[in-house]
C-alpha cells in the first residue's frame, strides 16, 4: 500500500485527542484539549466550524449519518450533541460518573452510544426530551476505552482485557479475552473480524463470531497511551498509531509491516481515522492532523466545492 502525505493542517486546538472522518469522508472533526471541537475540510485546510461548551478535553466525537448532528464526550463526563450548522449544543447528557472516553451514533443516528472511565457504556435517545439513559451496559469491570457499532451491534473495549460484543436483536454480550488491556476495537469492512489493539503493543485479529484469533500485528509502540488502530477500507492493510510517532501499516494476512510513514517523529501519533470508501487515512499527533492518500482519490473529493 503506497500512500501520500496529502495535507497537514495545524489544528490550533491544544493537543487532538482523536481526529474522525464524517459519514462520506468530505469532512472530519477535531476533538481538542482546548476543549474545544472543530469541523474542516481536510484536502483544503478549511476551518468551517468551532463548537465550544465542554468544560473540559474533548476526547471523542462522532457526524450524524446526515452530517446534519454531532455527538461529543469529554473528560468534563457529559456527552454533547451539536448542531452543525448553528454550532449550539441541542442536549447535554450527563449521566456518566466519569470522564466519557467514546461516542458513537447508532446507524440511524437516533440513539448516541456513550463509553466511560466509569466501566459503564450508556445509550441515549438523541429524539426524544429524556435526559436519563435508555440503556446501560455495566458487564465491563474496569474502564471502557474504545465502541463501535454497527445496525445491530456494539463493539466495546475495556482495560479489564475483554473485548464485548452485544447483539441488540437479541440482548445478548458475547466475551472474548485477550489477556491486555484494550485501547482500540474496530470491525473489519466486510463485518466478519474483530481487530483489537491493546496495551501489551499488540493488535490482534478476530474472527466476529468464534472469537479465533487470525492475526497478529506487532512493532510498533503503545505504552501507556491509548493508541488507535484500523482496517483500511479495502480490508487487506491495518494501520495503528505509535508513540514513536508513525502510522504503522501491515499486510493484513501474513502480518508483515509493509511501510512506516511518519507524521510526526518521536511524537505520539495517537489516533486515526479511515474513509468510510477509499484507501484515504487521517492521522493525529500533538496538535497537527495528517491526510494520507493517493493523490486521485483526492481530486474527487474536490469537484463539487470547485
Amino acid at each position: 500500500m503506497d500512500l501520500q502525505c496529502l495535507n497537514t493542517i495545524d489544528c490550533q486546538q491544544g493537543a487532538v485527542r482523536a481526529v474522525r472522518f464524517n459519514v462520506d469522508g468530505s469532512y472530519c472533526l477535531t476533538c481538542g484539549s482546548d476543549k474545544k471541537l472543530k469541523l474542516w475540510n481536510p484536502y483544503r485546510s478549511l476551518p468551517l466550524k468551532t463548537y465550544g461548551g465542554h468544560g473540559n478535553e474533548v476526547l471523542d466525537a462522532c457526524g450524524s449519518c446526515d452530517s446534519s448532528q454531532i455527538v461529543s464526550c469529554s473528560s468534563d463526563k457529559s456527552v454533547i450533541i451539536w448542531d452543525v450548522s448553528t454550532g449550539q449544543p441541542l442536549r447535554r447528557f450527563r449521566g456518566h460518573a466519569a470522564t466519557v472516553t467514546c461516542v458513537k451514533f447508532n446507524e440511524e443516528s437516533s440513539v448516541a452510544i456513550s463509553g466511560s472511565l466509569d466501566n459503564t457504556i450508556m445509550c441515549w435517545d438523541v429524539k426524544s426530551r429524556n435526559t436519563s439513559p435508555i440503556q446501560t451496559l455495566k458487564e465491563a469491570k474496569d474502564c471502557i476505552t474504545s465502541i463501535q457499532v454497527t445496525d445491530h451491534e456494539i463493539l466495546a473495549g475495556s482495560v479489564d482485557c475483554s473485548v464485548r460484543r452485544y447483539d441488540l436483536r437479541n440482548g445478548s454480550c458475547h466475551a472474548d479475552f485477550v489477556g491486555a488491556a484494550i485501547t482500540s476495537v474496530s470491525f473489519s469492512h466486510d463485518g466478519q473480524c474483530v481487530l483489537v489493539g491493546s496495551a501489551d503493543s499488540t493488535i490482534r485479529l478476530l474472527d466476529k463470531n468464534t472469537g479465533e484469533m487470525l492475526g497478529e500485528y506487532t512493532g510498533h509502540r503503545t505504552d501507556d497511551m491509548n493508541i488507535e488502530s484500523a482496517i483500511i477500507t479495502s480490508d487487506n492493510h491495518v494501520l495503528s498509531g505509535s508513540v514513536t510517532g508513525e502510522l504503522f501499516c501491515w499486510d493484513l494476512v501474513s502480518g508483515a509491516v509493509v511501510q512506516k510513514y511518519v507524521h510526526t517523529s518521536r511524537k505520539v501519533l495517537n489516533s486515526l481515522s479511515v474513509h468510510p470508501t477509499e484507501d484515504t487515512v487521517l492521522t493525529a499527533s500533538v496538535q497537527t492532523i495528517k491526510i494520507w492518500g493517493k493523490a486521485e482519490n483526492v481530486k474527487i473529493e474536490e469537484k463539487p466545492s470547485q
